[in-house]
């Protein structure tokens, strides 16, 4: 009689109303969402984008569940499908009775898992690593769901943390009450696993899936000695467990892969080449509301090629639609010869505009005349000195004029 000892729960199902709420199931749904969060946690840490481990998850998970129950169907079927077999066929469809390979659970999950990274576009090997301790430790909670059915114990123990089976149980041996609890091994194992994991991941920066070669090769160093602890049914070659032979092919795999990827040093993408912005995993019915936003942003802005095809806008500074500027200078500004014509009187124009110059000397000696001959020219000489000035005063502005006429064109043309 043991000093001490682990006792069983008395039941592993209860009833909400007509609602069964198993135990087990509540063990495998409880290490998904800390293997998704734990995930999530590092996969940000990496730098890829939030929400990814979970739309992952969405294909591992079911592709797992139905590769764990085929693993385990295949391997044990003599329990559903033998002459003799304690179970009805159809039980091998009932996955909340127990019963999950774990090695069809990770290469069937793995499937998944590949085909959403080539969905989004980011690299497997890189959510490999991320994932790793996320599985180890869902697998410690998940084994909590054999200790609610008293299944897959080892042999008997005195030891003070032996585990209380009911008798009667398959692998029970008649006169015997306690056994090894291997399912609590097994679970401890896979939490340490999580822990070197972890620090074996910052220790040596392991990439390309060598983090989750470590996982794989630790994993089944634990399970290899726990696997020969158990008693319950199981097919056997030279001595040894189905799944022990099974640990040993993988644990060399795991070896070799190690070996060949020593070296690897490919850039792994983490963050969609496409962009952050846009989502392969969703459809565009299924858009989230930030990448509505960046949609609807994007299609207010006009696109390099519309600009081009567009009125594109002056460098110069002009306004869009204005005439270059050497049409500016050839409407606004005349030929040199029509602006000399324009600015330039022509030559007999230019000798009547200054023969008012010479108007004085002749009228003086008309005067002169006058006045010797008779008093009576006075009143002509005196109206004709009075318009003189003015008309010299014309002249004189006239002149002007014609002199600053020709810096024009020279204005004109430095313009041009």
């Amino acid at each position: 009689m043991p000093l001490a000892s682990i006792p069983s729960p008395p039941e592993g199902v209860w009833y909400l109303g007509p609602i069964p709420l198993r135990a087990y199931a509540f063990c495998i749904v409880l290490g998904v969402i800390a293997a998704v969060w734990i995930g999530e946690r590092r996969w940000r840490a990496r730098g890829g984008e939030p929400g990814t481990i979970t739309d992952l998850a969405v294909w591992a998970v079911p592709f797992g569940l139905v590769g764990g129950r085929l693993y385990h169907v295949i391997s044990d079927w003599q329990l559903y499908f033998a002459d003799d077999a304690p179970n009805r066929p159809i039980d091998a469809l009932y996955i909340w009775h127990g019963g999950l390979g774990i090695w069809g659970a990770i290469a069937l999950g793995a499937v998944g898992v590949w085909i959403a990274c080539r969905r989004r576009g980011i690299s497997l090997s890189a959510v490999a690593d991320t994932v790793a301790p996320g599985i180890a430790v869902a697998q410690a909670i998940g084994r909590w769901g054999n200790y609610f059915n008293q299944e897959l114990f080892g042999g008997p123990t005195s030891l003070p943390w032996g585990l209380e089976i009911d008798p009667g149980r398959p692998g029970t041996i008649p006169g015997v009450s306690t056994y090894h609890p291997t399912f609590l091994y097994e679970s401890l194992w896979d939490l340490a696993l999580a822990g070197v994991l972890v620090w074996a991941g910052r220790r040596y920066a392991l990439r390309h899936a060598r983090l989750f070669a470590v996982y794989v090769a630790g994993y089944t160093l634990g399970r290899f000695w726990i696997e020969g602890m158990r008693v319950d049914p199981a097919h056997q070659i030279l001595g040894l467990r189905l799944n022990q032979w099974t640990s040993i092919v993988i644990f060399l795999g795991a070896l070799v892969y190690l070996y060949l990827t020593r070296n690897k040093t490919t850039e792994e993408i983490v963050v969609p080449l496409h962009g952050a912005g846009a989502d392969p995993a969703h459809d565009a019915a299924q858009a989230d509301d930030h990448e509505i936003a960046s949609a609807a942003g994007g299609s207010s802005s006009a696109e390099p090629g519309e600009q081009a095809e567009g009125e594109a806008p002056a460098k110069d500074g002009r306004e869009a639609g204005d005439p270059p500027a050497g049409e500016r200078a050839e409407a606004t500004s005349p030929a040199p010869g029509e602006q000399a014509e324009a600015t330039s009187p022509a030559p007999d124009e230019q000798a009547e505009a200054a023969s008012p110059a010479d108007a004085p000397d002749a009228i003086g000696g008309r005067a002169s005349a006058a006045v010797a001959a008779s008093t009576s020219a006075d009143d002509d000489a005196t109206g004709a000195r009075e318009s003189a000035p003015v008309a010299s005063g014309d002249a004189a502005r006239e002149g002007e004029s014609a002199a600053a006429a020709p810096v024009a064109p020279a204005s004109e043309a430095n313009s041009r």
